[in-house]
């Protein structure tokens, strides 16, 4: 899974949104690592929508404008939570082996 669509997949855990909504909540969720533009974010929601991970749920008139609303699905909160445990789980091997590490010995080589 992409970050991209992990953080996606995230954003529309608690409610449904539209684009601009999970465009700023993936910022803040990322504490603005992952900027997603226009083009990447409708990449990477119709693959979603395409492994039926997400849904549309609603479409609003806004300021003249239509705004899409997406949902995750039940397979989107599965996979989503699978995807925090390989995170945790590869994130705890990777800090146990920091733990033990000790710089090589370089016999005397600078």
């Amino acid at each position: 899974m992409t970050e991209q669509a992990f953080f996606v997949l995230t954003a529309l855990v608690d409610t449904p949104r539209h684009g601009y909504g999970i465009v700023g909540e993936v910022s803040g969720l990322s504490d603005g690592r992952v900027k997603l533009k226009v083009g990447t974010l409708y990449g990477v929601l119709d693959r979603l929508v395409a492994d039926g991970l997400v849904e549309p749920d609603r479409e609003e008139v806004a300021n003249g404008r239509l705004r899409r609303y997406y949902r995750l699905t039940e397979d989107g909160r599965t996979a989503l939570a699978a995807e925090v445990q390989r995170q945790a789980s590869n994130a705890r091997a990777a800090s146990e082996r920091l733990r033990a590490w000790r710089p090589a010995d370089t016999g005397g080589l600078a």
